[in-house]
């Protein structure tokens, strides 16, 4: 390798490695596809690591067990031996080769097998440079898990979160595997409720930078922002429409907090709700027609839906006198929640055609959930050992995952949508 490479390359390890989400995998699902990840040919230290991210990948996903490849290093373009692959265990394989490309950034290639059907089910390559390394990784892994599974994956997608340590806040975007951390933000004021747009280019939030509560919305690439929501008295609650135009917020303006639809540049500000009580934490159904949120208007705090253009809310939840935080599944059929169940606070799964629920988890102090966009994981907050951590979970309870901070309080996941 060239030492410029090498360099950079190991400047990025280096960077990554700093106060990064470490994940460690608590459960997982039964039924799991064997696949072997064989080493991709080339540049050493290169293909390592890009390996290394894939098979790290599809491991997570709690759908897949990686086979022993043995340290095989296999290009893409080599004759498959499917008997030897077959005898080893392995339903599917990968294979793959990192070289150089004429400008001098690297070319990555790999192909996809059906081990028991002695067939490929494609390759792509991509031109990247080392500090993109990571992201192809994240790239050969989705197209290899939507080939074996019909969803699509999600490896290349980002989480938003924030992490509190002494006397500072920090919103932070990660992959979704915790690596490749970056700090959108860092304040000395409380930084809560981070949302991503639905193309994946902003985050709204709630900073308190100006003693009380505003919402923001803050552009990723040009790190601009500006606010959406400074009235009188407290802003808050951020929730994006499925277009990306308009936001819809908590405002106090008024007197309670109550449900506001403002444009996403701040203009337009309309209220949708009237309630004696307090109503709080709306987010749009996928396809925009309805707003669901919290509400203490019955007496306890549970979950109604209301037509985002306003009108009469339906009550959703029954069970129990405590039911929170609603996120509707991007497939629009289920809701995840937090409900308290015998004093313990737990990410909670709602059939919506059937009413049918299901808890997720079994810790105690559980918040802020949020769907990958395939729905097939849950990102949540929960508190271990009086620390803020993530945690995430499958839709079906079996896929568990834990993601941490060493000595720093992690909360309020926002899970972005997929990578276009």
């Amino acid at each position: 390798m060239k030492l410029r490479h090498l360099l950079g390359f190991l400047a990025v390890v280096a960077t990554a490695a700093h106060a990064q989400l470490t994940v460690e995998i608590t459960g997982a699902g039964a039924n799991r596809m064997p696949i072997a990840i064989a080493d991709f040919a080339g540049e050493r230290i290169v293909s390592q690591a890009l390996t290394s991210v894939v098979r790290a990948d599809l491991e997570r996903s709690g759908l897949f067990t990686l086979v022993d490849a043995a340290g095989q290093a296999q290009t893409d373009t080599a004759a498959v031996n499917f008997g030897d692959w077959k005898a080893r265990g392995a339903d599917a394989l990968v294979v793959g080769s990192v070289g150089t490309a004429a400008d001098g950034r690297y070319e990555s290639r790999f192909r996809l097998y059906d081990i028991q059907k002695q067939a490929s089910l494609g390759g792509q390559g991509f031109v990247h440079t080392t500090g993109q390394l990571r992201a192809t990784a994240h790239r050969i892994a989705d197209f290899v898990y939507e080939k074996l599974t019909g969803e699509p994956g999600i490896f290349a997608t980002r989480i938003a979160y924030v992490v509190k340590s002494t006397g500072r806040f920090e919103l932070q975007i990660a992959d979704a595997d915790g690596g490749n951390a970056q700090t959108a933000l860092a304040s000395r004021e409380p930084i809560i409720s981070p949302t991503w747009s639905p193309d994946g280019t902003k985050l709204a939030y709630v900073s308190f930078e100006a003693k009380k509560p505003v919402v923001y919305v803050h552009d990723l690439a040009s790190g601009r922002r500006h606010v959406a929501a400074n009235f009188k008295g407290s802003n808050s609650a951020p929730a994006w429409s499925p277009d990306g135009k308009r936001l819809a917020v908590v405002l106090t303006k008024d007197g309670n907090s109550q449900l506001y639809l403002l444009n996403a540049d701040g203009s337009g500000v309309t209220r949708i709700a009237t309630s004696a009580g307090i109503d709080t934490e709306p987010q749009f159904s996928p396809d925009g027609q309805a707003i669901y949120f919290t509400s203490d208007r019955g007496g306890s705090p549970q979950i109604y839906r209301i037509p985002a253009v306003g009108g009469e809310a339906q009550r959703i939840t029954f069970e129990g006198n405590y039911n929170v935080t609603p996120r509707p599944s991007p497939d629009g059929k289920s809701l995840a929640y937090i409900s308290r169940n015998s004093g313990r606070f737990q990410l909670t799964l709602m059939d919506l055609a059937s009413k049918q629920t299901q808890i997720l988890t079994d810790s105690a102090k559980d918040e802020s959930p949020s769907f990958a966009p395939n729905g097939r994981m849950i990102i949540y907050a929960t508190e271990i050992g009086n620390r803020g951590v993530l945690a995430a979970v499958s839709s079906d309870g079996r896929v568990k995952q834990r993601l941490s901070v060493q000595a720093a309080d992690v909360r309020e996941p926002s899970w972005g949508p997929l990578i276009k």
